[in-house]
């Protein structure tokens, strides 16, 4: 199994994970990267990664808090590249009724795994929530089991009843997602929350959840109300600083045959298109997969990486999109970025 797939792998089972490519270049045989992979809270080195010495776990640990790229070189002039990737975040809804359709469809739209869970055939079905990646026919009770909330979870909770809505809470709240939201008028609100506080639920916990839920923007029909809840939801994702997982990129790395240059921008200062851990990769006839930010900088990148292939050399390259650079290429921008342009064999 290549690095990517492993990478893969820690994020679908809900771990945040983290890349430290190593460049040493004073290398003879040009900058020859070396990767590793740590992945989980406590940065666990996957097999065939060194054991973290005190800086490089430090140095892990902010790129991880952070969730931004990270770079430094060490004693022995090595640099080192750290990338933290968290879990493609999920949009879990209980409920499969009037709210849940629209909702499963714009949560799709902006980059959520969706699932939907219903206890009734007639709602929980492929038919009904065509964006959805999985649609579970069972108990509100019983679906935790399957569900696996994590950090990269935002549940939804808007069934078609006081009850379901007061055992899905109870079982949601014994986990630490990033988002619980509950539909509900203030009074049943109140009443599934003063009910769980009576259980011994802590007052802290109950005010996690957002409740009633969604924007405040005067919602009525049930495709509004979805626009309220998944803005919210977004706000949540963003104020959290969770970075995007580029998971088409490395479900592509993880199966690629072919040697091929993959472009990461890994710094970057001022107003530029993509920020640090923008990916894309080129192959040696020139086709690319994912962006760095277009335009004719891209496409320098572009030839470069096809250098790359060739002498198997990777490259640093700095784009500058300052003043006239940017205007020549029709970009709202002025700043600049810093991109490794790496050889990677596949396999």
């Amino acid at each position: 199994m290549n690095i990517f797939a492993s990478l893969l792998q820690e994020l679908t089972a809900g771990k945040k994970a983290a890349l430290v490519t190593a460049i040493d270049k004073n290398s003879a045989g040009g900058v020859l990267p070396e990767k590793h992979l740590f992945a989980g809270e406590d940065l666990t080195p996957a097999v065939g990664a060194p054991a973290t010495d005190e800086v490089l776990a430090a140095q892990l640990q902010k790129a991880l808090n952070s969730a931004r790229v990270r770079f430094f070189q060490d004693t022995a002039g090595v640099t080192r590249i750290i990338e933290p990737f968290f879990p493609e975040p999920r949009l879990i809804i209980l409920g499969g009724g009037h709210i849940a359709v629209p909702l499963a469809e714009f949560g799709a739209k902006v980059g959520f795994k969706i699932t939907v869970v219903d206890d009734r055939l007639s709602f929980a079905n492929e038919r009904r929530f065509p964006w959805a990646d999985q649609v579970l026919c069972t108990s509100f009770q019983d679906c935790f089991r399957q569900i696996e909330l994590n950090q990269g979870s935002y549940l939804v909770i808007v069934t078609r009843g006081h009850r379901h809505d007061q055992s899905s809470l109870r079982q949601a709240l014994q986990y630490d997602p990033a988002y619980i939201g509950m539909i509900g008028s203030r009074r049943r609100v109140h009443i599934v929350k003063s009910e769980l506080l009576k259980e011994g639920v802590s007052q802290e916990k109950l005010d996690t959840v957002q409740a009633p839920i969604g924007l405040p923007i005067g919602a009525v029909t049930p495709e509004e109300i979805a626009v309220s809840i998944i803005a919210q939801v977004i706000a949540c994702r963003r104020k959290a600083n969770w970075p995007d997982p580029e998971r088409d990129i490395l479900e592509q790395l993880s199966r690629e045959q072919e040697a091929v240059a993959i472009v990461t921008v890994i710094g970057s200062q001022g107003s530029v298109p993509r920020e640090a851990g923008a990916k894309m990769i080129v192959w040696p006839d020139g086709q690319t997969i994912g962006s760095i930010g277009g335009g004719c900088a891209e496409s320098d990148i572009t030839l470069i990486g096809r250098d790359v292939i060739r002498n198997k050399k990777s490259q640093f390259k700095e784009i500058d999109l300052t003043g006239s650079a940017a205007e020549e290429e029709g970009m709202v921008c002025g700043g600049t970025m810093q991109v490794l342009i790496e050889y990677y064999e596949g396999k």
